[in-house]
């Protein structure tokens, strides 16, 4: 026999948890085929079995609290709570609150892979995360959106990423405009995924009044950086000096992440890369993270896995 379970909205507006044209609750309901929803007003009326009607409202718990830090929800947000659901127990790192932020369509982005998830966790109990790996594997994606998240829940006061001007066979004397207008294609990555996070409008105006800056790493000599996430993309083109430099700009309250693939060194002399022998000064030190990602992590296009193996075979004869 069905059972019958009244549940009333309060203190929040049905619309922002039902969505445009109930979208949002319909794509509640559709993981309750065999549940009976009227909603009216604030007023849901549910019939069923007692274990659909226990898993729906845990569900619109889920959203409900999920509004009170996000400004608005999408559909997404519904099926999150049941792909949390599914991989519970699977790996204990896949927490139901496995979103790091929400992209400019609503869209969630998450930790796609062991070592991406390991990231986020190293983050809230570290103060300097080094992630090294081949290109692909989200390195730099995923401390941009950490890198958004703590500032959208105030965490820190601004975002600095930063690159080392190191030319990757191309020349940018030739490109038009001063050195910074020079620099802006070879930092167009930072921004892309900065775009992929943030409305432009908004970002836009970030950038104006300086709560998120990108530069090339010679604009960090001499600062301080207080309450900040800082990131350094692209550091296996840095001397050990360099680093040095950089990881000493170290203030209160500040996270820095340091991406890097010794594979792809750019500097004239191989050899001058401090990447790795920096890491191997640090690694060990209390609040100092290093995590290594493999070809494993590869996000990208399915051919991007090959093509890294293909020319690790050519560079490093024997290396598996």
């Amino acid at each position: 026999m069905d059972n019958t379970k009244k549940i009333t909205l309060e203190e929040i507006d049905p619309v922002e948890i039902y969505g445009a044209k109930n979208l949002i609750l319909d794509t509640l309901c559709k993981h309750f085929p065999d549940l009976k929803v009227a909603a009216r007003g604030a007023e849901i009326t549910l019939i069923g079995k007692d274990g659909d009607i226990t898993g729906f409202e845990a569900a619109l718990k889920h959203l409900i609290e999920k509004r009170l830090i996000k400004r608005s929800l999408t559909p997404y947000d519904a099926e999150e709570f049941f792909e949390s659901e599914e991989n519970e127990g699977r790996n204990e790192t896949l927490a139901a609150d496995s979103v790091i932020v929400y992209g400019n369509d609503g869209r969630p982005v998450k930790a796609r892979t062991k070592n991406q998830m390991k990231m986020v966790k190293d983050y809230y109990s570290n103060d300097l995360i080094f992630a090294l790996g081949p290109a692909g594997t989200g390195k730099t994606y995923v401390a941009i959106a950490l890198a958004v998240r703590a500032l959208k829940n105030r965490e820190i006061r601004r975002i600095v990423l930063t690159r080392p001007a190191v030319e990757a066979g191309e020349k940018l004397g030739f490109l038009p405009g001063d050195l910074r207008e020079k620099l802006n294609p070879y930092l167009l990555p930072l921004y892309d995924a900065l775009k992929d996070i943030i409305p432009a409008k908004r970002l836009q105006d970030f950038i104006s009044d300086g709560t998120i800056e990108i530069a090339p790493l010679a604009y960090m000599r001499g600062r301080t950086l207080d309450r900040a996430c800082v990131i350094l993309d692209e550091a296996q083109n840095t001397s050990l000096g360099q680093l040095k430099m950089f990881l000493t700009r170290m203030g209160n309250d500040a996270k820095f992440i340091v991406t890097g693939d010794a594979t792809q060194i750019d500097l004239p002399q191989k050899s001058s890369s401090g990447l790795l022998k920096g890491v191997s000064l640090v690694e060990g030190i209390k609040g100092v993270s290093v995590i290594r990602f493999g070809n494993q992590d590869i996000v990208r296009h399915p051919l991007v896995t090959k093509i890294v193996k293909a020319f690790e075979k050519e560079e490093y004869p024997g290396h598996e």
